[in-house]
């Protein structure tokens, strides 16, 4: 029995041996089967959780449940400034970059798996037509760097809805982004940020537009100025301020008063909805000036102005803002006559005029200048009366006489007629050069047409007053021929005095012309024949030189108004004298 018993012991305990064996061995078979399994469960590129176990100096392990810890360069977890953000126990995600299974090594990437991160982020935000955050790294040819996990391209006609004028502002500034275009093969991403501020201002637009009504008073920022006016946002509505409504006075260009950026207060005047158009105003803000100008504003009374504009025909004057008068250049001076004003006054000076007249309707004031001061022309008969002599510089010299300034800016004009009692004067500038001191008689003032007449040869007694008591009828005298002409010959009997011997009177024979008998220069002995003091005319005759008693002949009778002879051929020759000189 017993040794049956122990046999069955035996039997029992080799049984029992057995079947721990065959437990061990599944056992294993189980751990490997279980080590194969967890293997096959990572492929190269899946991205898996891990938890960190060591923190080294160039390393940091991560245990994702392979045969052996994966292994992923410290640096990887450094920030911008170099400090390790990784801790043991942290659980991080990771990329399963490659492993060696015989080896037991798997090496893993933080880096790329936050990348393939980056790239599903992308490919949501496209396909969902989301917007991802980002920031400007750095300026580049045609656009920008952007930094959105991986690094993108933002194109500059992408940057804002309007060109920017300071572009590198925009770097180092974190904004959202549309995705336009992305290619991860070829690691391409194209990013907008004008669709965005397209789409806010046109949200902004409508919720301005449904805001804001005519004659309402709004604020806005300058974001464009041009020749004709000024650009301003009034919260996605650009409204536009015409230079006609920036003030009611003159502005030359939008830019003397405003700059980009500059907020400012203005007026609606009208609201296009369906062009979505606002025109504004910022005169509006105040009262017009002219309502009152006609009242403050007088016709007869002095005012002060800045000269803003000078043309051909005037000088604008500003009297307060908005409100602005002409002074011709008629209005200007008394005395001068001017050619433009700028010899009178220039842009910026403060001058004193009169209202002449005053058009509020068309917006018009006329001023007088001249109007301000004393008209010369209303004394000037009781400073200079007619008959006194007066001396002054030669201001001008022209054919019909010379201009001397005369005091109070007054120029007197001395014709030619009154330049010499005895001359033949061609040109003033034979005698007198501007410049010169002469002195004159006055004449006549005209304070109508503002004339002032001189003379000069009045300064002298006329030589042909007393003519007929210096040359008597049948006096022989000398003289110089002057001129030889066919009708006779004209002689110098003293300086200025001309007589003239008709070819009748040169000889008692017949002659044609006395051309070519005489010349220019030759002395000549003649007998007076007549004298007329009143029409400055001496007959002469050479055929009667020596005759002691006159023929009694119809050439002959006595001129009791000249106490001498005179004679009807006399007369005659003179009436062509007269045509010769003229």
């Amino acid at each position: 029995m017993v040794n049956v018993i122990n046999e069955d012991a035996t039997q029992t305990a080799s049984m029992e041996h057995t079947d721990v064996e065959i437990e061990d061995t599944k056992s294993e078979e189980y751990l490997n089967s279980m080590y194969e399994e967890s293997f096959k469960r990572f492929r190269e590129g899946e991205i898996v959780t891990g938890k960190v176990i060591t923190v080294s100096k160039d390393y940091v392990l991560v245990d994702i449940g392979y045969k052996s810890e994966g292994q992923i360069p410290i640096i990887e977890f450094a920030d911008e400034q170099g400090n390790i953000n990784i801790a043991p126990d942290d659980s991080v995600e990771v990329m399963i970059d490659w492993w060696d299974d015989e080896h037991e090594i798997v090496n893993l990437s933080r880096e790329k798996a936050e990348k393939i991160k980056v790239w599903e982020e992308i490919r949501k935000v496209y396909e969902g037509g989301g917007t991802i955050e980002g920031f400007v790294i750095n300026r580049v040819k045609g656009g920008f760097t952007v930094d959105i996990g991986v690094q993108a391209f933002l194109p500059g006609s992408q940057t804002a809805i309007y060109p920017v004028h300071d572009s590198d502002k925009l770097v180092g500034q974190t904004f959202d982004f549309e995705i336009l275009k992305y290619s991860q093969k070829r690691n391409n991403i194209v990013l907008s940020r004008r669709s965005i501020l397209e789409k806010e201002r046109d949200a902004a637009r409508n919720a301005t537009l449904a805001s804001i009504e005519a004659d309402k008073n709004v604020s806005g920022v300058i974001k464009n100025i041009t020749e004709y006016g000024v650009f301003i946002d009034l919260g996605g509505v650009d409204g536009l301020l015409h230079i006609t409504d920036i003030s009611w006075g003159r502005v030359k260009h939008p830019s003397e008063i405003f700059s980009i950026g500059d907020e400012v207060e203005v007026k609606i005047l009208a609201i296009d909805e369906d062009k979505k158009r606002v025109s504004l105003g910022r005169k509006q803000l105040t009262p017009d000036p002219w309502t009152g100008a006609e009242a403050k504003y007088k016709v007869s009374e002095k005012v002060m102005g800045k000269v803003i504009s000078l043309t051909d025909y005037g000088a604008f004057i500003e009297l307060e803002e908005g409100v602005e008068g002409l002074i011709h250049v008629s209005e200007m001076s008394w005395t001068k006559k001017i050619r433009h004003p700028s010899k009178i006054v220039s842009v910026g000076d403060i001058v004193e005029s009169v209202v002449l007249d005053i058009n509020v309707k068309n917006r018009r004031i006329s001023l007088g200048m001249k109007q301000a001061l004393e008209n010369p022309w209303d004394i000037i008969e009781q400073t200079f009366p007619i008959g006194t002599t007066i001396e002054g510089k030669i201001k001008n010299i022209t054919d019909f006489g010379v201009f001397i300034g005369i005091d109070n800016e007054i120029d007197g004009l001395v014709h030619i007629s009154d330049l010499s009692w005895t001359k033949r004067i061609k040109h003033p500038s034979e005698i007198y050069k501007k410049g010169d001191t002469v002195q004159a008689i006055v004449l006549d003032i005209d304070k109508n047409t503002e004339k002032f007449a001189l003379g000069i040869k009045q300064l002298t007694p006329d030589p042909w007053s007393t003519v007929n008591q210096r040359y008597k009828v049948r006096d022989d005298i000398q003289g110089v021929i002057t001129n030889v002409t066919d009708f006779g010959v004209f002689v110098e009997i003293e300086e200025g005095i001309e007589g003239l011997i008709h070819v009748s009177e040169i000889s008692d024979e017949k002659i044609n012309t006395p051309v070519g008998l005489y010349n220019i220069g030759d002395p000549i002995t003649s007998r007076v024949m007549n004298v007329n003091s009143n029409e400055r005319r001496i007959g002469l005759s050479i055929k009667r030189v020596g005759d002691e008693e006159p023929k009694q002949d119809e050439n002959y009778h006595i001129d009791t108004a000249h106490t001498g002879y005179t004679s009807s051929l006399g007369e005659a020759l003179f009436e062509e004298m007269q045509k010769s000189n003229s």
